[in-house]
């Protein structure tokens, strides 16, 4: 585990499956279980949701990765044990709540996949804003197969990204992507090479950390409740978070530089 200077320092030394470093505005978080392709457990579960409740005050956006061959191989299964169903109603919801903090807590995320993505590893990564993948990169959810379900939010989180069809053909019949039949579908927004996928989401939270901080709320918290509305009431929702937006004193700052000729306008990469 890498110190990081801008996290509380008492939290640190429970948080033994994770490796934080902060750099700059932006907090770098590895899984830390190479030696079960990060498979996650109650514990690192557990660790996952106290970072992100704890997020400093100076970190402006997130990257997650997994240390070793593989981004996250899912549920730990050597860890399964037989659960009433009260049992595995609170399970489930303690992922929940851990990857809810992810998608809807303070600053956008962006996921580096690499190996397996599988299982709750996809789940994870689904709640994430952005996914930069490798060549290595393969998506599964064996749930299926194994008498389960998806419970981490699977079920919420990915049929928006690659629709209920999909989904259901990869739980059936055990289908599984690889990186560019990933990236055709939805599952990530950027494709690198092999090696850099860490470079590359750093640069993008890097990016992401100079937005106003309440554009970026708006775009995490808004925007995915706008598309779930109707029509009429996702645009009279649009007007107020617009109207909120703008008026930031942040939003004016931006907006006066870019008059003024100081800001770079948008340009074909």
């Amino acid at each position: 585990m890498t110190s990081a200077a801008s996290f509380p320092a008492l939290l640190l030394g429970s948080l033994d499956l994770l490796r934080i470093e902060a750099l700059g505005a932006v907090l770098h978080v590895r899984l830390n279980r190479p030696a079960k392709r990060n498979a996650i457990n109650d514990a690192l579960v557990a660790q996952l949701h106290t970072v992100f409740v704890n997020l400093p005050e100076a970190i402006r956006a997130v990257v997650i990765s997994g240390e070793g061959e593989h981004f996250c191989a899912g549920l730990d299964l050597s860890e399964l044990s037989a659960r009433s169903v009260a049992e595995g109603i609170v399970h489930s919801r303690s992922w929940h709540a851990a990857f809810n903090q992810i998608q809807l807590g303070k600053v956008p995320v962006v996921a580096v996949l690499h190996g397996a993505v599988v299982g709750g590893g996809l789940e994870l990564a689904s709640a994430c804003h952005v996914r930069v993948a490798e060549p290595s990169t393969f998506y599964g959810l064996p749930e299926g197969q194994r008498g389960l379900f998806v419970g981490g939010g699977g079920s919420a989180r990915i049929p928006r990204l690659i629709g209920v069809a999909r989904m259901t053909d990869m739980m059936l019949t055990g289908r599984v992507y690889d990186a560019d039949e990933g990236q055709a579908v939805g599952l990530s927004q950027y494709r690198v090479e092999a090696g850099q996928g860490v470079e590359k989401a750093l640069e993008l939270a890097g990016r992401i950390a100079g937005n106003a901080p309440l554009s970026n709320f708006a775009v995490m918290h808004a925007l995915p409740r706008i598309a779930d509305m109707s029509q009429d009431e996702g645009l009279f929702a649009e007007s107020l978070m617009a109207a909120i937006a703008q008026g930031d004193d942040a939003a004016k700052d931006r907006m006066k530089a870019f008059l003024d000729g100081k800001a770079a306008k948008v340009k074909k990469a």
